[in-house]
């Protein structure tokens, strides 16, 4: 009752870009993890766009979660279940 309450939904952004062996590696670890953990994945691709090549071309796959950074070329789990956690429970914003 309470409990599903505290818990919000986590926005998640993986910026890729065509042809990126990296980046479709990531998107099946993030479908993996989407459906394990239940999140919101938006996949944004760079391509065409200057503001987000400039931004993430020499980075990508880029994982955001909420806006921040958690990953970059590879998707790793752990890291990422724990970051994912935090932006659930809102444990960063209180300072946890």
């Amino acid at each position: 009752m309470g409990r599903s309450g505290s818990a919000r939904a986590p926005r998640v952004v993986l910026y890729k870009a065509e042809g990126c062996h990296l980046c479709e590696r990531a998107k099946v670890q993030l479908a993996e993890l989407r459906d394990e953990l239940g999140f919101d994945l938006v996949e944004v691709t760079i391509d065409g766009y200057p503001e987000l090549e400039s931004r993430y071309r020499e980075l990508i796959p880029v994982v955001e979660i909420d806006g921040e950074r958690v990953c970059t070329y590879y998707v790793q789990p752990e890291p990422f279940r724990r970051k994912l956690a935090a932006a659930q429970t809102g444990a960063e914003d209180a300072g946890l």
